[in-house]
C-alpha cells in the first residue's frame, strides 16, 4: 500500500443556495465568475451532501462535527461548550456554557438589535471584562468576547445542569426567560435570568456603550445566553483515525470544535471569521499546516454572513474572493494530496438561515475519477459520480482516497 496521503478539507460556510428571484432564479454560486472552483469541479470527482441528514438544518456545530466524521446525534451536547472552547475556556465537568449574542434592547428589555450594529472587539473586550467574575449566590459566572457580536458564559457551581431553555428570543421580540427543561436545572435557569438582568444594569451605563450612542451606533446593553451545553468527553481526531491535524478558522465556534476534537488551532493574523478576512492568508496558513501535518480542516465564513444578511450580490463577491483563494491551493496543492471543497451547510440569502438543502461537494486528487461536472454549483454537483452522501461519510471516503483506510473483512 501506498504511504498515506495528505488530505485538506476547505469549508465556505453557508455557501449553497436556493434559486434567488433577482438572479434571475439562479444561485450566487451559478452566477459568480469562479475559474479555480471550477478547475477542481472539472478534474476531480462532484457530488452533493447532506451534512446531516436529508431535510435537517445544520448548526455550524453539528456540521463541523459530522464532517470530522463524529455523529453529532452521539457526541453533541449543545454548541456553548464549542463556542467556549473556542476562546480558550475549556470548562470542568459540570460547568455548563453558553453562547451568547451581545445585543441592543430598549427600556422594557425588547431586543431591537440581536447583533448590536455587529458590534466587534475592542468594544466587545471591555464590555465582557465588566461583567465577567459575576456572583451569582454560590455560582461564579465567566464571560469572554468571542468573533464578532458574540461572546461566551460558562457557569462554575454547584447544582448545574444544561437543560434550560434559551434567553435570546431569536427574533425582534422580548427577551425570554430561561426555564429549566427538566427538574433538575431550576437552580441553573434561576442563576441564568439573574445574570441577564445583572449584566443589563452594568452594560446600559457602560462608558462603551455611552460613546456608542454619542457616535449615532446603537448600544450593546444586553447579553442574551443560547445553546446551554456542558463539555462532552470525545474521542480525539488522532486517536480516532490515527492521523495529525490542524483546524485553520477564524470563527471562535469552528475553533472551539476543533480545540474538543483535537485538532490544533491555527489562528492566523488577519484571519477574522468576518467578511473582511483575509483569504488568502489562510488559504497560505492551510497549505503550511498541510507540510506538517496529514489533515487540515480549514473554514471561511463570508458567504455565511452573507446570506444571513440577506446580500446575494455580496455574496457573489464573496465567492470570487474564495475563487481567488482556490488559486492559490490549486497552484501549490502538494504532491497526491487531496483536496475538498464543500459548505457545512446552506443559508440561502432569501430564507437569512440555515436550510436543510444539501451543499456542493467536490474531492480533487492527482488520481481523481473524472466526471461529467465543469463547475462548482448547486445542481452541477448534483450530477456528478460522488452522488449524494451524508457528512459522516465523508472522513470514511477521505481515508480510503488518501490510503488509509481498513480493510473489512479477509
Amino acid at each position: 500500500m501506498d504511504d498515506g496521503r495528505k488530505v485538506l478539507v476547505v469549508v465556505m460556510d453557508g455557501l449553497g443556495d436556493r434559486a434567488v428571484k433577482s438572479l434571475g432564479q439562479r444561485t450566487p454560486l451559478q452566477c459568480a465568475n469562479k475559474p479555480n472552483l471550477d478547475w477542481f469541479a472539472a478534474n476531480g470527482t462532484s457530488g452533493i451532501m447532506d451534512v446531516i441528514s436529508p431535510g435537517v438544518r445544520p448548526g455550524s456545530d453539528t456540521s463541523h462535527l459530522a464532517l470530522l466524521g463524529y455523529d453529532p446525534f452521539e457526541v453533541y451536547t449543545g454548541r456553548g461548550p464549542f463556542e467556549a472552547a473556542g476562546v480558550g475556556l475549556v470548562g470542568k465537568p459540570g460547568d455548563v456554557a453558553f453562547r451568547c449574542n451581545f445585543a441592543t434592547v430598549d427600556s422594557d428589555m425588547n431586543v431591537i438589535d440581536r447583533r448590536a450594529g455587529r458590534i466587534k472587539t475592542p468594544d466587545t473586550t471591555m464590555l465582557a471584562s465588566a461583567i465577567n467574575g459575576m456572583q451569582l449566590g454560590n455560582i461564579t459566572a465567566t464571560v469572554r468576547e468571542a468573533t464578532e457580536h458574540r461572546a461566551v458564559l460558562i457557569l462554575e457551581g454547584p447544582d448545574l445542569s444544561p437543560y434550560v431553555s434559551d434567553v435570546d428570543p431569536h427574533a425582534l421580540s422580548s427577551i425570554q426567560s430561561s426555564e429549566p427543561l427538566r427538574p433538575e436545572a431550576l437552580v441553573t435557569a434561576q442563576a441564568v435570568n439573574e445574570f441577564v438582568h445583572k449584566a443589563h444594569e452594568i452594560l446600559r451605563d457602560h462608558p462603551v456603550n455611552r460613546r456608542r450612542i454619542e457616535e449615532g451606533l446603537v448600544p450593546a446593553n444586553a447579553l442574551l445566553p443560547r445553546g446551554a451545553g456542558v463539555f462532552p468527553n470525545i474521542q480525539s481526531f488522532q486517536e480516532r483515525y490515527g492521523i495529525s491535524a490542524s483546524g485553520v478558522a477564524g470563527v471562535s465556534l469552528i475553533r472551539g470544535i476543533c480545540r474538543v476534537c483535537g485538532l490544533e488551532v491555527i489562528e492566523e493574523t488577519g484571519c477574522t471569521g468576518g467578511t473582511d478576512t483575509d483569504m488568502d492568508a489562510k488559504a497560505c496558513a492551510a497549505l503550511r499546516e498541510l507540510e506538517r501535518k496529514d489533515f487540515v480542516l480549514m473554514n471561511v465564513k463570508a458567504t455565511d454572513v452573507n446570506s444571513h444578511d440577506g446580500d446575494p450580490r455580496s455574496k457573489i463577491e464573496s465567492i470570487e474572493r474564495l475563487d481567488s483563494m482556490a488559486k492559490i491551493i490549486k497552484d501549490s496543492i502538494p504532491e497526491g494530496a487531496i483536496v475538498v471543497l464543500t459548505a457545512d451547510h446552506c443559508t440561502p440569502v432569501e430564507l437569512g438561515d440555515h436550510s436543510g438543502d444539501p451543499v456542493p461537494l467536490t474531492i480533487y486528487s492527482d488520481d481523481s475519477i473524472k466526471d461529467d461536472v465543469t463547475s462548482f454549483d448547486e445542481i452541477s454537483c448534483a450530477r456528478g459520480a460522488l452522488g449524494r452522501i451524508r457528512g459522516v461519510n465523508l472522513m470514511p471516503i477521505l481515508l480510503d482516497k488518501a490510503n488509509r483506510s481498513e480493510k473489512f473483512g479477509a
